[in-house]
């Protein structure tokens, strides 16, 4: 095989590498993120001064990943997709060498990529706020919009979703309270937006609970309650769906992130500690709020602080 590949012809050699992978029994989720990240990093590479369009193995080398790493650092991709593309393309070096016969040095070697300073727990940006809102829009179902609205604008917890009682939903055309609460035995009663509210009520109103007589407000396809590993798999399932665009910045999103995310949005429209505490059901065992358990929700993220120094005077 020739060292210079056109354009074109990345391609094929993708899908050459795709059935690499298939025959080492890679998962195929895996393997669609796999070749997702290639594809990625092949069409960055033939937009670099000197290939000339083509894919020539000299253009795979460690200043070409390092530069490609760097870029995604600064576009605020997570240091997970990032390790993920070091161990990719390093696989993918490898496979050249070793299955096409072609000399490529492993461009990964050596390079480090630091942890993420995580001063708080997350915070999402406004394009991953975007995403998982269309995200869910478009799977168009009042089941995944109603969980997904418990979590963004109501800060439940997966096991406040999962124990959600029909008798503590207190939920109608203009009426939204609901009780939740299942850690150390807590309950708490909310007021709710109609973000959530009428996601909810279109639920509980609609035909499509697999157990309707169940006590349960989330039912399983073959259960009356829907267990906690099941949502994270829905939650997976939702984010699979994304484009390829989409999907390299929400990957790691958990679910509990939409519960971190609601703190940092109501610290911002004026809340008080005291106020989130309670909301979140950070309280003590004599029923006031926990603040020192809210305060680790709301503090501020490294960004905030770097935006922060522009204010200061000399």
């Amino acid at each position: 095989m020739s060292n210079v590949l056109a354009f074109s012809d990345h391609i094929p050699l993708m899908d050459d590498f795709k059935n690499h992978l298939d025959m080492n029994s890679k998962d195929p989720s895996t393997i669609d993120a796999y070749i997702r990240v290639m594809r990625q990093f092949m069409e960055w590479l033939l937009q670099r001064p000197g290939s000339g369009g083509r894919f020539q193995t000299d253009l795979l080398t460690k200043n070409a990943l390092q530069t490609f790493i760097n870029e995604l650092e600064d576009q605020g991709y997570s240091v997970s997709h990032r390790n993920r593309v070091k161990t990719v393309v390093g696989q993918f070096a490898n496979w050249m060498l070793e299955e096409k016969g072609i000399h490529v040095k492993n461009p990964s070697k050596n390079i480090v990529i630091p942890p993420q300073e995580q001063l708080a727990p997350r915070e999402l940006s406004l394009d991953q706020r975007y995403i998982l809102k269309n995200l869910i829009e478009r799977a168009g179902d009042e089941r995944s919009a109603a969980m997904f609205a418990l979590g963004y604008w109501a800060a439940c917890r997966s096991s406040d979703v999962t124990n959600f009682l029909v008798r503590n939903a207190d939920i109608g055309p203009k009426i939204g309270v609901i009780t939740v609460g299942h850690k150390a035995g807590k309950m708490r009663k909310l007021d709710i937006l109609n973000e959530v509210r009428g996601p909810l009520y279109n639920y509980l109103k609609s035909e499509t609970r697999k157990f309707p007589d169940s006590p349960f407000v989330f039912t399983s396809k073959r259960s009356e309650r829907l267990t906690e590993n099941g949502l994270h798999r829905w939650f997976n399932k939702i984010k699979t769906d994304s484009r390829k665009d989409e999907w390299i910045l929400i990957e790691d999103i958990t679910f509990h992130d939409l519960r971190h995310d609601f703190a940092h949005r109501a610290r911002k429209a004026g809340w008080k500690l005291e106020e989130i505490a309670l909301y979140l059901g950070h309280i003590n065992n004599q029923g006031t709020a926990a603040i020192q358990s809210t305060v680790r929700y709301t503090q501020p993220t490294r960004e905030q602080l770097k935006r922060r120094l522009l204010d200061i005077k000399g």
